[in-house]
């Protein structure tokens, strides 16, 4: 079974100074590797700003292209990871480490989704 695991930081809570926890990176690189040695972790990633996105989108035949920042977006995707697991609850539970990494300063959810088909 695969797994998306769309990663939605709360952009709200971020401090103005945030930037790259030593601690939290080391601890990630180790989750990633232990993943990466069982098998589940197929691609990760973190993705770039919304100021930097574009949305598609597709109306009466016409497709027109919105260029970021989007004023109206509540909950943005910061990255994802794509898992190969035997199970949901094995998904749920990677998802769960995953998060607890973060520490209680953190507010974020993770929407687990399923792959359809091969």
């Amino acid at each position: 079974m695969r797994y998306l695991l769309l990663i939605r930081p709360d952009l709200e809570s971020f401090p103005e100074d945030w930037g790259p926890d030593p601690k939290l990176e080391e601890d990630m690189g180790a989750l990633l590797e232990e993943m990466t040695k069982a098998g589940v972790l197929l691609d990760t990633a973190g993705l770039r700003p919304p100021e930097e996105s574009a949305v598609l989108r597709l109306a009466g035949g016409e497709v027109t292209v919105l260029d970021g920042p989007f004023t109206e977006s509540k909950e943005v995707v910061g990255g994802y990871c794509l898992l190969q697991t035997r199970s949901r609850d094995e998904a749920v539970e990677w998802g769960t480490r995953f998060l607890r990494i973060h520490g209680p300063e953190w507010k974020m959810a993770l929407e687990l989704r399923e792959l359809d088909g091969q």
